[in-house]
């Protein structure tokens, strides 16, 4: 599948098109779960995690351990990115995406399913997954580095 299909297929319109941001967060934050919701998020850094990352670990990895270390890369990548900025990093990101990428396992595993709930309590729930493990990596930042 090539990116524009991808982009397509998750955002129900054609990459570039009017609307494609708006039906990116509106599918995004009202996924049945916070499984879903990195479904449809970001599709051009989804599509290339899955292509270059996910997949390629998952032929040798259990495919949660994949997942997790695709968080990780995911964070790696958002903590290269402030260096170009601060001229330092605190890994703040590769542990924030670590904790979320624990969060996907766990809604898979627990089969975290809010598809009867009205769209704004499934975005509520989304949005305070993401929530919390930034306080819990913003907690644990700031007591690990005194």
């Amino acid at each position: 599948m090539t990116l524009r299909d991808y982009i397509q297929r998750k955002n129900g319109v054609a990459m570039g098109q009017a609307g494609s941001l708006r039906n990116n967060l509106h599918r995004s934050l009202g996924a049945p779960s916070f499984a879903h919701f990195w479904t449809y998020w970001n599709p051009i850094f989804g599509y290339s995690l899955g292509r270059f990352v996910f997949k390629p670990l998952k032929r040798f990895l259990p495919v949660a351990v994949a997942l997790v270390l695709t968080f990780v890369c995911c964070g790696l990548i958002h903590d290269a990115v402030t260096v170009l900025f601060r001229g330092f990093t605190s890994f703040f990101f590769t542990g924030w995406f670590l904790l979320m990428g624990l969060a996907t396992l766990a809604s898979k595993l627990f089969r975290q399913n809010h598809a009867n709930q009205r769209w704004l309590i499934r975005a509520l729930a989304n949005l305070s997954v993401i929530g919390i493990c930034f306080l819990i990596t913003l907690y644990m930042t700031r007591w690990l580095l005194g």
